[in-house]
């Protein structure tokens, strides 16, 4: 059997299909990304997960794909960490940007990733290459979970808020000065802590023109710097995957009609597209094998 993992900062999904493409299981652990986490904690999360740890003698090939994945460094770790786990299966280990590239299309285009960060390729319907190269959630990740969970927090501590939202944002989140900086500057991945901020901004009952144009900010910010970087990106389509670009759908159409781009699918998770990839093409390639 093979097992198909989309690993992010926050969570991973992981997928065990059959010989014939058939999903056998679906679990989720925390998540898995060797670029933030050290590894005991990786083999850790992985370590907790009673229903891998119940199918580890029927895996044979495990397919990750996963945030902080894109060099080699960190790729090997997490390498390691897997084989291990699996001494029998064979792993392969690769970005996430592959995923949300098969998860998106299998034509060529420019898929990008907007969760607790942020990315952006393009994709051949083969392979991807990437223009920029990103430097994690200090120093891009525009338009992510952790992005728009720093504004959020610089916000409220400048008083851009407003009286009311301000007091139920103080109702939902420990927002001491003491406690922020904790988490930001002493505590493990600190990309997702801020990330769960920007849960505010999507869970309120109303989309009011405050989050409108921090969003708006934002989706602007990414576009201008992860998308219109590639010199085609007016001629294909542009794909989206994660869930801050499934919960600002409407707000990335607005942003893209400005610079005449053509949006093409957006996906809150890309193990369902995934799997349909896997089902038509990787499978049906194994079995001939």
């Amino acid at each position: 059997m093979i097992i198909i993992a989309d690993g992010g900062s926050t969570k991973c999904d992981w997928l065990l299909l059959d010989e014939n493409g058939n999903q056998v299981l679906k679990t989720r652990t925390k998540g898995l990304n060797p670029a933030v986490f050290k590894p005991d904690i990786l083999k850790e999360r992985l370590l907790e997960n009673e229903d891998l740890a119940n199918v580890k003698s029927k895996i044979k090939r495990v397919d990750f794909f996963g945030a902080g994945c894109g060099t080699p460094t960190p790729r090997k770790v997490l390498h390691d960490i897997l084989q291990d786990y699996l001494p029998d299966a064979e792993i392969n280990v690769d970005e996430d940007m592959v995923a949300a590239a098969f998860a998106a299309t299998n034509e060529p285009g420019i898929v990008c990733i907007l969760g607790t960060g942020s990315n952006s390729c393009f994709f051949d319907g083969e392979k991807v290459h990437m223009e920029v190269e990103s430097l994690g959630f200090i120093l891009m990740d525009e338009a992510s979970g952790n992005y728009f969970g720093k504004r959020l927090i610089r916000d409220y501590y400048y008083k851009y808020m407003g009286e009311d939202m301000s007091r139920e944002f103080e109702r939902r989140y420990d927002l001491r000065a003491d406690t922020i900086k904790s988490n930001v500057y002493k505590q493990e991945n600190p990309n997702t802590y801020l990330a769960h901020f920007a849960e505010f901004i999507f869970t309120s009952e109303e989309r009011n023109g405050y989050f409108y144009k921090l969003i708006y900010e934002g989706m602007e910010k990414f576009i201008e710097r992860r998308v219109m970087c590639y010199k085609n990106a007016q001629n294909v389509p542009i794909h989206f995957i994660g869930s801050i670009a499934f919960f600002s759908e409407d707000i990335i159409r607005d942003v893209a009609k400005r610079y005449h781009l053509n949006i093409g699918n957006i996906i809150r998770r890309p193990i369902d597209g995934l799997i349909l990839h896997y089902q038509n093409n990787v499978i049906p390639h194994l079995k001939k094998a």
